[in-house]
């Protein structure tokens, strides 16, 4: 696997053959690029509905330039505590939230929450340990399969800390659940119910959702993606399952994990479900007409030139899916 430095911002190209673990390693090699030349920090804090508050990430690959933080994060705040709601790409990540968490509320932390494992979810997860002054720390809360996942995958985005973010991350560690998701989990911050929803695989095999009963907002993960393009880590038509599922939500608004956070439901799901059933449908077809795998990568075309980050992932999704529906 190429070592190449996420710094220097070099390209490289996945070749349609690599093994499909080596391939999930990509995403850690540095052998993507930004989606700019450099980094922009993320948005600033912003209330998207009473007591529901978002910090943006910027629309990049994850590393060094943009300090990790390319994933949504927020908290959402109750009468009694606080839950947040993913913690960013780094520890130092996870500090500045916190840091904007105190500017907003005294109230304690009672709950962090990943909504899957991936390293831009759940790095910054060591900054909430002690999150509570002079009180019991918070619950990490995660799927049912949250932890296997982050055994098997942590070591490596460990190892692309300290290889490519510098001293200050070359003691992180991984901070696992404490609390597990089987199927379904109210949980109380005090006259406010979050539901939490474990998903069968689909973006990956341990997504989870979190629905504000009181604004109706609805906190997907990677489950959705907006104007980033989606990235498949898990079953592309468990992803679809799961999307049709959602339709029939009511949701006021709803925070993809990469991207802008709208109102629109469930229109709001659309580009990503003509993403993922394009890449099906062409990906059948390749198959069907006996195209390899290193011809089907090379010949199939994301349905609009619009998404973020298009030339880092979308070929990784199309070996994806052959791997996936070429037995089906």
């Amino acid at each position: 696997m190429s070592a190449h430095s996420w710094i220097a911002r070099r390209r490289c190209r996945i070749d349609a053959l690599m093994p499909m673990a080596a391939l999930a390693l990509a995403l850690l090699s540095g052998c993507s690029s930004s989606a700019r030349e450099a980094g922009n920090p993320p948005g600033e804090l912003q209330q998207i509905a009473p007591g529901v508050y978002l910090r943006p990430g910027v629309l990049e690959d994850w590393g060094p330039a943009n300090r990790g933080q390319v994933a949504n994060t927020g908290f959402i705040v109750g009468e009694r505590c606080v839950a947040v709601i993913d913690t960013g790409g780094t520890r130092a990540g996870g500090e500045a939230l916190a840091a904007a968490l105190r500017r907003t509320t005294a109230l304690p932390v009672c709950y962090i929450i990943n909504t899957h494992a991936h390293p831009d979810h759940v790095l910054g997860n060591e900054a909430f340990v002690d999150a509570n002054a002079q009180a019991e720390g918070p619950q990490f809360v995660g799927h049912r399969r949250l932890p296997a996942a982050l055994a098997a995958r942590g070591p490596f985005y460990l190892n692309a800390l300290k290889r490519d973010f510098g001293p200050a991350d070359a003691q992180a560690r991984i901070v696992p659940p404490t609390l597990l998701v089987e199927s379904t989990l109210e949980l109380d911050l005090g006259n406010r119910r979050l539901t939490l929803r474990a998903w069968p695989t689909a973006h990956t095999d341990a997504d989870l959702s979190v629905f504000d009963e009181r604004t109706a907002t609805l906190w997907l993960g990677d489950l959705l993606f907006t104007d980033h393009t989606p990235v498949l880590d898990g079953q592309l038509k468990g992803w679809l399952a799961a999307l049709e599922e959602l339709r029939g939500w009511r949701v006021a608004t709803v925070v993809p994990g990469h991207g802008a956070p709208g109102s629109d439901w469930p229109a709001a799901l659309d580009p990503q479900q003509r993403y993922l059933e394009r890449l099906q449908a062409d990906t059948r077809a390749a198959i069907k007409s006996g195209l390899t795998l290193r011809e089907a990568v090379e010949r199939i075309g994301p349905n609009r030139s619009q998404w973020a980050l298009l030339d880092v992932f979308h070929k990784r999704n199309v070996t994806a899916a052959y791997a996936e529906l070429e037995w089906e």
